[in-house]
């Protein structure tokens, strides 16, 4: 990894500054891509912004700000748009300051001198090049201050391309294509880049490579030319999640539907008595976590749902009965020693009741199921 600091006057830094909503933000004469399509949104409001120039302005030091260098010999922002977009903005009029009068102040009613301290001002600047790894491990480093870089921004930055810049516009947009159609079953923000961060978890485990390796996955895929395989992917999996479970509940919402749609979209099922097995397991006292019910009436494996405990009075009702025996091996245990079981199992209609509870020892309440 190769690493050097470089001062950057103002005047250098909004040379040739350009802002497209759709092919980013340049400055640098043309050279610093100050906003790649890949990347957040602008954050700073008001008041952040003017601060930034009234540091500059008062001759105060910035934060360090990260360019990466690409093969190309350009430049890429990984940490310091938000101060650089308020640079920029000030200069461009979008934005104004007050001064110890609370007048208006804009750059073009600056001073000449003002203005001229404001152009040459010298922004503190590290330059990086190395390989993708190196980068992201670098940037996870550094980045611990100011508007912190989300774990996918991060990965963005590294394997930015053609890919990541199409990736985007389908679920980092604010009201993009994924959150229009799966809003509803996805948690966190699109801007924040959860809905990105998601579906490639998703794909990334499809694909064998495991979901914890997005960036494997990204590194394998960066110079696709667009993200169309991905959205195509999403949109099967909202589609089979609207045709297979049509009646809509809150607890729909935030489960790994990739996984779900991976192990079971190939099936037949008759949604209406899903829904009807739905139904009554949502009334169920006993289940606790009720958003697990969607993938058990799939699976039927119990360990998908958490059922409501036995309290101590009724582990303790059961314990006298017995005498502190284990009604398996027959020997006696003291109460700390056992667990709490179902004679009737809750999969065969037993419920959570004194008279159903049966003590076991823990060896033989783990063992059981072998039995």
């Amino acid at each position: 990894m190769k690493i050097e600091l470089k001062s950057i006057k103002v005047a250098d830094l909004i040379s040739g500054y350009t802002n497209d909503a759709d092919t980013g933000v340049l400055g640098y004469g043309g050279r610093l891509n100050i906003r790649p399509p890949y990347q957040r949104e602008f954050r700073y409001n008001e008041a952040q912004q003017q601060a930034v120039i009234e540091t500059i302005l008062k001759g105060f030091p910035l934060n360090i700000m990260y360019w990466s260098v690409d093969a190309d010999g350009n430049y890429e922002m990984i940490d310091g748009q938000q101060r650089t977009l308020s640079i920029c903005g000030f200069h461009t009029h979008d934005f104004n300051i007050k001064d110890s009068n609370n007048n208006t102040i804009y750059f073009n009613t600056l001073t000449e001198e003002e203005q001229q301290k404001f152009l040459n001002y010298q922004l503190t600047v590290y330059f990086c090049e190395g390989t993708d790894k190196e980068k992201l491990d670098w940037f996870r480093v550094i980045n611990i201050a100011g508007e912190k870089l989300l774990d996918q921004e991060l990965l963005n930055a590294v394997y930015s391309g053609p890919f990541v810049s199409d990736a985007r516009r389908y679920f980092s947009k604010k009201d993009c294509a994924a959150y229009k159609l799966g809003a509803k079953y996805l948690n966190g923000k699109t801007l924040e880049q959860a809905y990105l961060a998601t579906i490639l978890r998703w794909a990334a485990r499809r694909d064998g490579i495991g979901k914890d390796n997005v960036d494997k996955y990204l590194a394998i895929h960066q110079f696709d030319p667009n993200a169309n395989q991905l959205w195509a992917y999403f949109m099967a999996i909202i589609t089979w999640i609207k045709s297979t479970f049509p009646h809509y509940r809150n607890e729909m919402k935030g489960l790994d539907w990739g996984a779900i749609y991976d192990e079971f979209h190939e099936n037949i099922y008759d949604t209406q008595a899903l829904e009807n097995r739905i139904h009554d397991l949502m009334e169920d006292d006993d289940i606790m976590k009720k958003s697990g019910i969607y993938r058990y009436v799939l699976s039927g494996d119990l360990r998908d749902l958490s059922f409501r405990a036995f309290d101590m009075k009724q582990k303790r009702e059961a314990y006298e009965r017995q005498n502190g025996i284990c009604v398996h091996c027959g020997k006696h245990f003291a109460l700390e020693n056992m667990e709490a079981d179902h004679i009737t199992p809750w999969k065969e209609g037993g419920t959570t009741v004194a008279e159903n509870c049966q003590m076991l020892c823990i060896n033989c309440n783990r063992t059981k199921g072998a039995r």
